[in-house]
C-alpha cells in the first residue's frame, strides 16, 4: 500500500531552512584578530544575527506547538481520559483489539450503538486519536464512544503505528486501511457501511483530513470511490511546515520540506462535493492552532470546509470534553455529519 491512494499535486520544494548544525560549527570554527578587515567581521556579524533570529523563531513555535506545557493541568486531564475511557470499555458493549492490518499496533475497538437503535443501520463514527503521531493510543479516547452510541452510532477507534518506529506517511496509510475495515464490516457490528464520519483530534485532525482526500479505488477494487460521507477535525495540524521548526517533535517526525508538502492537506485539492469537513478550534489554544483551522478552510474553500469555528472556553485538551457533551457545539456538529435523528437520553 502506498501513499500514492491520496491526491496531492505532487509538487516539491527546495528545503531553504537554515541548518542549525551547520550555522553552529561555522560560528566554532572562524577566528579573526582584532585587526581583521571590516567585511570579515560584518560577515560574522551577519551570520550571528541570522543564528540567533532561527533560534528565536525555534523557541516561538515549541511553545506554540507545546500542548503539554501550555495547559498547566494537561496531566491531569490525559489521565481522566484515561480513567474515563477504562469505565466505558467496562460498560459499553464492545470489542477491543481486533486486527485490520499485518502492523504490530494495527488494531482497533468497535462500540456498539445503543440496542434502542438495532437494526443495521447506524451511521459509523471513526474517532482517530491525537499524540502528534508519536504518543497516546486508541485507549485513551475511549470515552468519546460513550455519548454517540447512546445516540445511535456505531463508533470504531483504531490505532496505528507511531513514530519514530514508522513515518507519518505509513500511518495514513495504515489508516486507509482501517477506514476500509469500517466500510467491509460495518454491518456485521449494526452499522451502515454509506455512513462512515471520521473525527480526529490534533494529529487524527490531520489524519482525518487526509483521508477526506482518499482515492478509495486504490486502497481496494472493492470500496466505493467516495466512501468517506464527512469529516470532522478537532485542533488539526493542517500545514506540517511549522514542525520543522519544533525541535521536540523533530526528532521523531523526521520531515523534510518534500515530506511537508506531500503531507499537509493544505496542498490537497479539496474533497469533491457533497463531501465536507468542518474544522474547530478552542479559543483558549495557541496562536498557531487557531492559525492552523482557517488555513484548512483558506486552501480548501467554504464549499469543502463550510464550517470553520472557535469553541469558547476550551483549550487543546477541553475541546474533547465539549465533544463528549451531548449539549457541546462540536458534538452537535458531530451528530449532524453523521445524520442523527435521536438525542442522548442524557438530555
Amino acid at each position: 500500500m502506498t501513499i500514492k491512494a491520496f491526491n496531492w499535486d505532487g509538487g516539491e520544494e527546495e528545503d531553504r531552512t537554515p541548518d542549525l548544525r551547520i550555522a553552529n560549527a561555522a560560528l566554532s570554527q572562524l577566528s579573526y584578530p582584532p585587526h581583521a578587515s571590516g567585511k570579515y567581521s560584518r560577515a560574522l556579524a551577519l551570520l550571528s544575527s541570522r543564528l540567533m533570529r532561527q533560534r528565536k523563531t525555534s523557541d516561538v513555535y515549541q511553545a506554540e506547538y507545546d500542548n503539554r506545557s501550555r495547559v498547566a493541568d494537561s496531566a491531569a486531564i490525559l489521565a481522566r481520559w484515561a480513567e474515563a475511557s477504562a469505565l466505558v470499555r467496562a460498560r459499553a458493549t464492545c470489542q477491543l483489539d481486533l486486527r485490520y492490518g499485518p502492523d504490530p499496533q494495527q488494531t482497533l475497538d468497535v462500540f456498539a450503538p445503543d440496542p434502542a437503535f438495532a437494526g443495521g443501520f447506524a451511521p459509523v463514527l471513526v474517532i482517530i486519536h491525537g499524540g502528534y503521531w508519536r504518543a497516546l493510543d486508541k485507549s485513551d479516547y475511549s470515552f468519546l464512544a460513550a455519548s454517540f452510541t447512546d445516540e445511535g452510532a456505531l463508533v470504531i477507534v483504531p490505532n496505528y503505528d507511531l513514530c519514530p518506529a514508522v513515518s507519518i506517511e505509513r500511518i495514513a496509510t495504515q489508516l486507509t486501511e482501517a477506514v476500509a475495515w469500517a466500510w467491509r464490516h460495518a454491518a456485521d457490528h449494526g452499522g451502515d457501511p454509506s455512513r462512515i464520519v471520521l473525527l480526529g483530534h490534533s494529529a487524527g485532525g490531520h489524519l482525518a483530513a487526509m483521508l477526506s482526500c482518499c482515492d478509495w479505488k486504490r486502497v481496494g477494487r472493492d470500496l466505493p470511490r467516495r466512501l468517506v460521507k464527512g469529516a470532522l477535525s478537532v485542533s488539526g495540524v493542517h500545514d506540517l511546515a511549522p514542525l520543522l521548526r519544533v525541535p521536540f517533535l523533530q526528532g521523531d517526525l523526521r520531515l523534510d520540506a518534500a515530506s511537508v508538502r506531500r503531507l499537509s492537506p493544505v496542498h490537497f485539492p479539496a474533497p469533491p462535493s457533497p463531501q465536507t469537513l468542518y474544522a474547530l478550534v478552542g479559543a483558549q489554544e495557541s496562536n498557531e492552532f487557531r492559525r492552523q483551522n482557517q488555513l484548512i478552510r483558506r486552501a480548501w474553500g467554504p464549499r469543502a470546509v463550510p464550517v470553520c469555528e472557535e469553541l469558547p472556553g476550551c483549550n487543546h485538551y477541553t475541546v474533547l470534553h465539549d465533544l463528549a457533551d451531548p449539549e457541546g457545539r462540536s458534538h452537535q456538529l458531530a451528530r449532524q455529519l453523521l445524520g442523527l435523528r435521536w438525542y442522548s437520553g442524557l438530555l
